[in-house]
This record gives structure tokens, C-alpha cells and sequence, in this order.
């Protein structure tokens, strides 16, 4: 593994229940318990592993499309159930459901045509969050300074 492989975040505790991810380059997003007394709409760390999986597969899919025609709409739905049994608490059927569609002309028949194909490869190679979660990966949960 080289340097430039490497991504991270810090997780900051801000309150009971409540968290600030920040990554390398300043950016935070807040999430807490999704139980916040105060009404805020924040996200889980569930809802945000799904965001990450439509994130990632909707940008590739974006980059694809879009260089041939601009869509005049772009919406990715992700699902899944949350369930607890013998393995613990996990997702289960997930499923990453895209809405595209294009504007007439030259420039949107091609990006309607090479759509599914571009969903397909994110899929099955481009989309690292997903690819992560299909595959599956250790991780390594260790306690400094207890």
C-alpha cells in the first residue's frame, strides 16, 4: 500500500448521541442515533453507509453520461433492511435503483444508450464502496489510550 492509497476520517463525539466526521481536506458531516430529542434530521451511520453506496455509483455513472448530454434529471433510491440474527445487526438486500433520463437529441440517445452499461461497470468494478461491501473486508477495531 502506497501513501496516496490511503483515505481517512476522525470521528469527534460532539454530544450524547451526536458525532462530526471530518476528512483530510476539512469537510464534516454530522450524524448521530437518528434519535435526536431536538427533531434534526440527521443522518444514521446506516443511512450514511447507503448515501456513500449511491454516492460512489452515482458519480461514476455521472462522469459516463453526462460528458455526452446533461440529464434533466439524476436521482439514485438505495434500500436495504436492517436486521439483527446469529451474525449480528447487518444490512440485507441492498439494492441501488437509478432514475435517468435525458433531453432529446444526438448527445442523450448516446447517454441513454451507454446508461445501463455505465451502471453495470460501476457496479461490477468502478464503485469502491460497493465493491468494499460485496467483497467484504476485515477491519481491524482497536483501543488507544484506554
Amino acid at each position: 500500500m502506497t501513501d496516496n492509497s490511503l483515505r481517512s476520517v476522525t470521528v469527534e463525539r460532539t454530544s450524547s448521541g451526536r458525532f462530526v466526521a471530518t476528512n483530510a481536506r476539512g469537510g464534516t458531516i454530522s450524524f448521530g442515533t437518528g434519535s435526536d430529542p431536538e427533531g434534526e434530521a440527521e443522518f444514521t451511520p446506516v443511512e450514511m453507509l447507503l448515501a456513500a453506496i449511491g454516492g460512489c455509483t452515482a458519480v461514476d455513472v455521472d462522469v459516463a453520461t453526462s460528458r455526452h448530454a446533461e440529464p434533466t434529471r439524476f436521482s439514485v433510491a438505495v434500500t436495504g433492511h436492517k436486521i439483527s440474527d446469529e451474525l449480528g445487526n447487518r444490512m440485507t438486500e441492498l439494492a441501488v435503483t437509478f432514475s435517468v433520463t435525458f433531453s432529446d437529441g444526438e448527445g442523450a440517445d448516446r447517454a441513454r444508450a451507454i446508461l445501463p452499461r455505465a451502471v453495470k461497470t460501476s457496479h461490477d468494478r468502478l464503485c469502491t464502496v460497493s465493491r468494499t461491501v460485496e467483497i467484504g473486508t476485515p477491519i481491524a477495531a482497536t483501543v488507544e489510550n484506554a
